[in-house]
């Protein structure tokens, strides 16, 4: 198999080339060489994709049986279209990681992949599309939505759509996973939102990395919601962070109406909580029945904790400062209660 991947130097890009690797393929990445270090054994091309040149230069490169875009998260829908406009002769299938928010319910309404998608042009600019009072629709899910059809117009019937919510593991960047668990390691009375049976839904990066590998292979196209199909509940999750990082802490439980008069923000402040009732509400069947298998949570956290202790350090991104409550206001909403 000759893979293209586009990225492939951090977080779910660098498990897709490594794991490629380990299955004997031959792999190129495409980045600007800019984050992250080249995995071993890949054949790396440094190159600006929003670059036509860069992307020429690229495609000189080729053939491939297929490729895999796990670097279009900053882009506009226009750059994606360049990028597989000029690949569509040079490789037979593109696998591209999108997102849930290109669905107009979410995080509202639970999804298939028959909900309703946002609309946006796929040769728009990045200033196409905006962000609802409450926090959705967002830009962002309007910019994925264009680079989807971006993909779909130029690989047509060649095309597979992943759209992950929540992605965590070794190797994140974002900082979800990383605060809860150093958060769980300082101890102390820690601010959790009810209610802990809450189940979520957030899959390893390893599993998306190996069910992308395998939608490279055979000739379906599609979309799929990469979800985990059986979750973790809040509580489990918390505990767990506890217990692998020896913390001697335990979590106050708080109505979600506390929080909020509080001014607590969710989805930051306190990672992975979302009082919309679809959130974590996402059908996985259809990626479970094309060969999704997830691994229990646990060893997730388990896992992103022993890579926090070695030598792993995510990649520097703004995002991760987005993210944990401020210890001073975590304090003061706790001596309210």
């Amino acid at each position: 198999m000759k893979l293209l991947v586009m990225g492939g130097t951090w977080f779910l890009g660098k498990h897709i080339a490594e794991q490629a690797v380990g299955r004997g393929w031959d792999v190129t990445t495409f980045n600007r060489g800019r984050s992250g270090t080249d995995v071993p054994g890949v054949r790396p091309v440094h190159g600006d994709r929003t670059a036509p040149d860069d992307i020429r230069r690229l495609a000189a490169r080729g053939p491939w049986d297929a490729v895999i875009d796990t670097s279009s998260s900053d882009l506009a829908p226009r750059d994606v279209l360049l990028a597989a406009s000029v690949l569509k002769d040079h490789a037979a299938r593109w696998v591209h990681v999108s997102t849930v928010s290109v669905y107009q319910g979410w995080p509202h309404r639970s999804l298939t992949e028959r909900s309703a998608l946002l609309e946006c042009p796929a040769d728009a600019d990045d200033s196409y599309g905006y962000t609802g009072e409450g926090g959705s629709p967002t830009a962002y899910g309007f910019q994925k939505a264009g680079g989807e059809r971006a993909v779909e117009e130029s690989f047509a019937g060649r095309a597979v759509i992943l759209r992950p919510g929540v992605i965590l593991g070794p190797g994140e960047y974002v900082g979800r996973l990383p605060w809860w668990l150093r958060r769980a390691e300082r101890g102390g009375r820690i601010l959790a939102p009810a209610p802990g049976p809450r189940v979520m839904q957030p899959v390893d990066v390893r599993d998306v990395a190996e069910f992308a590998l395998g939608q490279t292979e055979g000739d379906e196209a599609g979309s799929y919601n990469v979800a985990h199909p059986d979750g973790i509940s809040f509580k489990r999750f918390l505990d767990t962070c506890l217990t692998v990082t020896g913390g001697t802490g335990h979590p106050v439980w708080v109505d979600p109406e506390v929080l909020t008069a509080h001014g607590v923000k969710q989805w930051t402040e306190l990672p992975l909580w979302r009082t919309h009732e679809g959130v974590w509400s996402v059908d996985p069947s259809r990626a479970t029945a094309a060969g999704l298998r997830c691994r229990p949570l646990p060893e997730t956290v388990a896992d992103t904790w022993a890579w926090m202790q070695g030598k792993g350090r995510p990649v520097p991104h703004p995002r991760w400062n987005e993210h944990g409550i401020d210890p001073v206001k975590e304090t003061a909403v706790l001596a309210s209660l």
